[in-house]
């Protein structure tokens, strides 16, 4: 947590006059009881009239002075509390976007967004408040109990008793509490995976029928949180009834003491009344300290959950240096020997590959659901890094690119078809962001997506909601291929991203990327044979393992996994192998 305080350093000034003015709000607050003592002892007691509307205007310009100096230590605190969250988002993005997928995969995206947005914002509020009460509150409570020391001695003696004892409750709640708030933002980010995830999923959960269960199992995890909630909230609830208990009790001590001493002669009537409005201080403070202290105990949990994240894993650091390529060796591609396993993984995903692919090459990659198809191709662009072998990039070890310059020559077409929402040629430009209208058009073309624009109102400005939902799966899939084709990428790798896409158009689009003048090297996920069958290699995989490479005839004489997928899509061979 103390390292995120950096984060405050462009804020110190902020940091200094908030407080400073809380303070000075203090002090002027601390000479009200005097004021109503005089009132009382003086005026009340001779009937001084003039005396009571001079004390009264006092009182009103204490006040408004007291108003004033808060208004500004609220601005402050405000200005450092907000500049310092935005900091600390932005920080956390850039760590993030620094992050290895294996990192990502570990620390999960529910957890992550719960901590940018709700574990922030607990920050926000504890920086916020921080600011205007850290010194304030104590500053009120111990002035208090040092202007009571000088209205009367032994009737100040209660305060000495009365605040250790408040102090060993709030202090003491505060520690027992802190690690129950942690517990409390874990079993939030569970709530929240469940709910992305059935917002995400609901189509399938309705066509399944299975919303039931979906509210079942957010029901059982929702009531989980309330009762970590309940049972932290039982703890913290003690603080205000318990100081609430000692202040009182403290409060009828001085009465006591007081109406002795005012019997004796010893002590004036308006004095008691100061060491009473000093009790009420202590007591609003420490009010306002508990609850602080509360909010604190929040922050300061969640601040070391947003700490974990920013010290999480091993960011990726690349050098500027780009390894000089011969021209020769431009566009091809070697596995050598190369497996990998996901973190905390029991079996590795992919073992023992070995391949190479030319410049302009079509590599075909089919195999069942969970054959490493698509960790396969993670591995080029270096999103994930292998275990074990070595992947050369234009005869050079992948690891010696810079992962920015490596990827720039690659264009990536995931398996989801991902859109963000602007306008159709603000989402191309994210291929190249300095792409004319012509080179768009040009990637339309061939990623067969031409069509979708004209028929827009808007054409290229035609505005594409969040994650393309104003568009069908096949349109998506077709806008997403033309972004990657936008970059005229020398490898270009399609992870089972033609899916959504039917026959005739799959068939042209494979022919328009034959026909570029510039032919990129292709890597082809599919689960259909008839996508891959006219690749110059194809590999397949079966449990991580390569079953077999070769073309399609080879493959067909030669490996019993791929016979049997092609078997299975083309059932008129299924007959001829049956007779």
């Amino acid at each position: 947590m103390k390292k995120l305080l950096r984060y405050l350093a462009p804020y110190k000034k902020e940091c200094i006059l908030g407080p400073l003015f809380k303070m000075l709000e203090a002090t002027f607050e601390l000479f009200v009881p005097l004021v109503v003592a005089s009132m009382i002892d003086r005026g009340i007691a001779n009937g001084d009239r003039p005396y009571i509307v001079r004390m009264c205007v006092l009182l009103a310009a204490l006040a408004a002075i007291g108003l004033t100096n808060t208004l500004f230590a609220q601005y402050f605190a405000a200005k450092a509390a907000t500049g310092f969250s935005a900091r600390l988002r932005h920080a956390l993005m850039n760590r993030i976007q620094q992050m290895t997928y294996t990192d990502l995969d570990t620390l999960g995206t529910s957890s992550l967004i719960t901590r940018m947005t709700s574990d922030i914002n607990q920050l926000q509020n504890g920086v916020n408040l921080t600011i205007r009460l850290l010194l304030r509150s104590p500053f009120i409570v111990f002035g208090a109990m040092i202007m009571a020391f000088t209205v009367d001695v032994k009737g100040a003696l209660v305060f000495t008793v009365a605040i250790p004892l408040l102090s060993v409750v709030v202090f003491g709640i505060m520690l027992v509490t802190i690690p129950m708030y942690r517990r409390v933002q874990e079993r939030l980010d569970d709530v929240t995976d469940t709910t992305g995830e059935a917002l995400t999923g609901m189509r399938v959960i309705r066509a399944f029928r299975n919303e039931q269960a979906e509210a079942d199992t957010f029901r059982l995890q929702n009531q989980q949180l309330v009762k970590m909630q309940q049972k932290v909230g039982s703890v913290s609830a003690l603080m205000n009834p318990l100081t609430y208990v000692l202040v009182n009790g403290a409060v009828i001590a001085l009465i006591a003491v007081g109406a002795f001493r005012v019997h004796s002669g010893a002590l004036t009537q308006g004095a008691v009344i100061a060491l009473y409005n000093y009790m009420s201080q202590i007591l609003i403070e420490l009010m306002k300290f508990a609850n602080f202290i509360i909010n604190v105990t929040k922050a300061v949990a969640c601040g070391n959950r947003v700490q974990a994240v920013l010290e999480a894993g091993t960011p990726v650091r690349d050098s500027d240096e780009v390894p000089e390529i011969a021209e020769q060796n431009r566009g091809t591609l070697t596995f050598s020997h190369v497996s990998f396993t996901y973190a905390d993984a029991a079996e590795p995903s992919l073992t023992d590959i070995s391949f190479t692919a030319k410049r302009g090459d079509v590599i075909g990659i089919i195999g069942g659901t969970g054959s490493g198809k698509s960790t396969l191709v993670s591995l080029i662009p270096r999103f994930y890094e292998p275990t074990a072998g070595c992947i050369s990039v234009d005869g050079i070890e992948s690891t010696a690119f810079p992962r920015r310059a490596l990827r720039s020559r690659i264009g990536v077409v995931p398996q989801k078809a991902v859109l963000f929402h602007g306008t159709i040629r603000q989402n191309l430009q994210w291929g190249k962001q300095d792409a004319s209208d012509d080179e768009i058009r040009s990637a339309l073309e061939t990623a067969q997506a031409a069509d979708i624009v004209r028929a827009k109102k808007d054409g290229l400005d035609e505005m594409i909601t969040e994650s393309g939902h104003n568009l069908s799966g096949g349109q998506r899939q077709r806008l997403t291929i033309a972004r990657a084709l936008v970059r005229k990428p020398e490898f270009l790798i399609f992870d089972d991203s033609t899916s959504a896409l039917d026959y005739a158009t799959d068939a042209a689009l494979r022919k328009a990327l034959r026909s570029l003048p510039e032919k990129p090297t292709v890597f082809l996920v599919s689960q259909r044979t008839a996508s891959i069958q006219h690749a110059d290699l194809i590999l397949v995989l079966e449990d991580g393992h390569l079953a077999g490479s070769g073309t399609h005839t080879d493959l067909l004489e030669t490996c019993p996994v791929y016979r049997e997928i092609y078997d299975s899509q083309n059932r008129k061979e299924v007959r001829k192998h049956g007779e």
